[in-house]
């Protein structure tokens, strides 16, 4: 099969070349790949750090040579013997997160914070992904997805839409509150707006793109600069209820001075970097509550699949597999207005 593959750090180092056809096991089930996604994790997994240069944690990558590819999409070609849920066809997409099933944290819907060294891995970083034609993948780890879902959708829902959806499910945001989404033009961003309107709040997007409105936001602020007089006046004094930061530091201070009494700050990335200062006065007199989270679970997935025909997404490009390498590249141009697919099928 083809596959992009790199054997030592670097996007430079990205070849798409032969590789042999992953082999499964009795509970495994081998994916054709559709549409893959291209994120940031895919760009650090390449590079070998996450975040930005200055600011980065070291990821460990294996196998090496290495297939990245984390948001994947396709339909089951064949599968091991005691593998029961699926039959060739099925159009699927992979849960991302590796766990065992049978700890606590996975016990308590938490896959993703799974405590057996099985747990402490994701598709495309621990093992092989989807930027290849065929991708082996633990059935526990699969959903079926509907047959008339547009696979740039079906391709998004694995950690574009999952994240912040289990985001805002541990921020309790509720309708008639206030969302304010930093970085509401990226991945991410563009589907919190959409959730955030989902349950009925009011959303605010911190963004120069006006296409945001079409995507649900009730207010663009574009100059961050503004940011908290620009709250002020949209609450009348009270300013956010919830506000969504996956920028890390970049963003931190305006994040934490528009939160209001009761207010959740919440934040899963370290694009911009990982070490901030906190007020721990605004902190307990605000009885404000930072909230880390990473991914979502198994039933938060099960439970976006179910609306899915709702979403959308606005696609920048949609790269060959033979163009990986320009694929990852193109994550942090300038120019680029929403997602980047690699379709492959």
């Amino acid at each position: 099969m083809k596959a992009a593959v790199f054997s030592k750090p670097g996007i430079e180092n990205v070849r798409v070349q032969e590789y042999p056809e992953p082999e499964i096991g009795d509970h495994d089930v081998l994916i054709k790949v559709k549409m893959a996604g291209v994120n940031p994790i895919d760009y650090f997994t390449v590079s070998g750090m996450r975040g930005l240069k200055g600011h980065a944690l070291p990821i460990k990558v294996e196998p090496l040579p290495h297939i990245p590819g984390s948001e994947l999409s396709g339909t089951v070609d064949r599968f091991g013997k005691h593998v029961e849920r699926f039959t060739k066809g099925d159009r699927v997409i992979a849960y991302n997160r590796l766990f065992d099933g049978t700890c606590d944290m996975c016990l308590k819907s938490y896959e993703m914070l799974c405590r057996s060294k099985v747990g402490d891995g994701l598709i495309g970083v621990n093992t092989n992904g989807g930027f290849a034609e065929y991708v082996s993948v633990p059935e526990k780890n699969l959903f079926i997805v509907p047959n008339n879902l547009e696979w740039d959708i079906a391709a998004s829902i694995p950690i574009t839409a999952l994240t912040p959806f289990h985001a805002l499910k541990e921020a309790s945001l509720r309708a008639n509150e206030s969302l304010l989404v930093f970085g509401a033009s990226g991945n991410t961003g563009m589907l919190a707006i959409q959730l955030g309107k989902k349950i009925g709040s009011y959303v605010v997007a911190i963004s120069s793109k006006t296409w945001l409105k079409d995507f649900g936001a009730d207010y663009i602020i574009t100059d961050p600069e503004k940011i908290l007089d620009e709250m002020d006046k949209i609450t009348q004094g009270n300013l956010s209820d919830v506000v969504l930061n996956a920028m890390g530091n970049d963003m931190w201070e305006k994040s934490f001075k528009v939160l209001g009494r009761n207010g959740r700050l919440i934040t899963f990335g370290v694009l911009a970097g990982n070490e901030v200062k906190l007020d721990i006065h605004s902190l307990y007199s605000k009885h404000i509550r930072i909230i880390g989270c990473t991914g979502g679970s198994r039933s938060e997935l099960h439970e976006l699949i179910g609306f899915s025909k709702e979403l959308k997404i606005k696609v920048w490009k949609k790269f060959k597999l033979e163009e990986a390498k320009e694929a990852l590249q193109g994550l942090f141009a300038q120019q680029r207005e929403g997602r980047i697919l690699l379709e492959i099928g």
